[in-house]
């Protein structure tokens, strides 16, 4: 019962000082930081869910190929083989899989994980627009790098630390 005390006295005392603490020069703070992981995962959700079914990767095909005529853009999106539409709709479930880990659990890692993703994805979609793609592929390249670097800004790790230690 003392231990329970004790432990819920210094978890209070070390989430206090961990909201209080200023962070160090050129560094955000952890909550900062997590608010960024979970803007990227609320961006992923809705960028790839119309890639989650078959159903919805042809309605948001039909989405670029509308974009494409009003931005004045003749290159049109090419039918997809089945094998094709597989992939995507892969991508679409894993990603939005992702998206929900990160909403619902939240941690300065995962956006380091993400972060590596992104740029992983933003070289493929570059090889992709130098072989023909489409070039509405040029806004997710843009949002990929953007994420990429937002969730690759310094953390104050003591901060992060001691919420860590308070949560144990």
């Amino acid at each position: 019962m003392l231990e329970r005390r004790l432990r819920t006295v210094q978890t209070t005392f070390l989430a206090s000082a961990a909201m209080h603490h200023a962070p160090r020069r050129n560094m955000i703070s952890t909550l900062q930081y997590l608010r960024i992981v979970r803007a990227s995962a609320w961006y992923d959700l809705v960028s790839t869910a119309g890639f989650a079914t078959p159903w919805t990767f042809a309605l948001f095909l039909a989405g670029i190929d509308a974009l494409s005529g009003l931005l004045g853009i003749a290159t049109r999106v090419p039918a997809f083989a089945p094998e094709h539409m597989l992939m995507a709709n892969l991508l679409g479930s894993l990603v939005i899989v992702w998206a929900v880990v990160r909403l619902r659990d939240t941690q300065v890692r995962y956006g380091r994980y993400d972060a590596a993703s992104r740029f992983l994805f933003a070289t493929w979609q570059v090889y992709a627009l130098a072989h023909g793609g489409h070039p509405i592929i040029v806004g997710f390249v843009v949002m990929e790098i953007v994420c990429g670097l937002a969730q690759l800004l310094p953390v104050d790790d003591a901060v992060a630390a001691r919420i860590s230690a308070s949560k144990t």
